[in-house]
């Protein structure tokens, strides 16, 4: 499974609505396992983002699903970034020319 890190900032509606977070993140949980993915950790952070979101996914096309999913609510606007893991880098340099 690919890892994958989402930045979260509210939107107007998400902060009007922020008592109903828990539960859209219970129905974000469920629609990552649905889809054969899942939601590992969530962060709620100070700065200039609202939250980070560390999952897992088979592939981007899964991934990207769900944040389109996620983002049709209009809730929240994310930035999802490819991550790594150390053993994946260091396979990937290993093979450097």
């Amino acid at each position: 499974m690919a890892t994958y890190i989402t930045l979260v900032r509210y939107t107007q509606k998400g902060a009007e609505s922020i008592k109903q977070g828990p539960s859209r993140l219970d129905a974000a949980k469920q629609a990552a396992k649905a889809a054969g993915a899942e939601i590992k950790q969530v962060f709620l952070v100070m700065g200039h983002y609202d939250a980070v979101v560390i999952s897992e996914a088979k592939d981007d096309e899964t991934a990207a699903k769900l944040a389109l999913a996620t983002g049709m609510q209009g809730n929240v606007r994310t930035e999802t970034l490819r991550a790594f893991t150390e053993d994946e880098f260091r396979r990937m340099v290993a093979t450097l020319p």
